[in-house]
């Protein structure tokens, strides 16, 4: 029997999240702050060149969310799975926005301190190394900030006679900006520079 109440009810206890998530890659990253010198420094990891997907690349701690695992939760294993820290030493501020990217990725971005840096050891099968940057150097070094063209592909087996247009039906382009910023020899781009961008808005006033 149709319950409408039952469904209402069901409806007022509903949490929004993002449509059709269940089809995405939903991942979990922790921007490590250390303080060092009377400064505040972000810790970056440089990935394994042996590993399958963005060896090389510099990112910041994470993975994926593991099933009955919240987000923060993931990111915290992840941080110590990778970089060998410490739960204790975790001081989580607050998380940041929700970054969806082009290829079906939800990424829940953390922020916090991490203490005692001494007691890390990095796990050489994901990370080659780490190193770290003043905040005040990004807040005084924009990125370079380009714009990717994206485009839908329509699935050839589309019912395109129901379409208004049928096969010319226009469909809409957008932008994805992807932020560049350099360090030393370092460059830091893509997801985990849209994450620092974000990041770094808070320092705008």
């Amino acid at each position: 029997m149709f319950d409408k109440q039952k469904i209402l009810d069901k409806l007022k206890n509903h949490k929004p999240y993002i449509n059709g998530y269940e089809s995405m890659r939903r991942a979990s990253v922790y921007i490590p702050l250390v303080r060092k010198d009377g400064e505040v420094y972000i810790l970056f990891e440089v990935r394994a060149k042996t590993l399958k997907h963005g060896p090389s690349e510099i990112s910041f701690p994470g993975g994926g969310i593991e099933k009955g695992e919240t987000p923060l939760e993931a990111a915290i294993r992840e941080t110590g799975e990778e970089i060998g820290s410490y739960v204790s030493d975790l001081n989580v501020i607050g998380e940041l926005d929700l970054l969806i990217t082009p290829v079906r990725y939800i990424i829940h971005p953390f922020v916090g301190y991490l203490d005692n840096i001494e007691h890390l050891k990095l796990n050489k099968d994901e990370v080659d190394h780490v190193f770290m940057v003043p905040i005040k150097y990004f807040l005084e070094n924009p990125p370079q900030i380009y714009f990717n063209t994206v485009k839908t592909t329509p699935d050839k087996k589309l019912p395109f006679d129901i379409i208004p247009g049928k096969e010319n039906y226009k469909f809409e382009e957008g932008k994805s900006s992807v932020f560049f910023y350099r360090y030393k020899d370092y460059v830091i781009w893509g997801i985990t520079a849209k994450i620092l961008y974000n990041f770094l808005e808070f320092f705008k006033d």
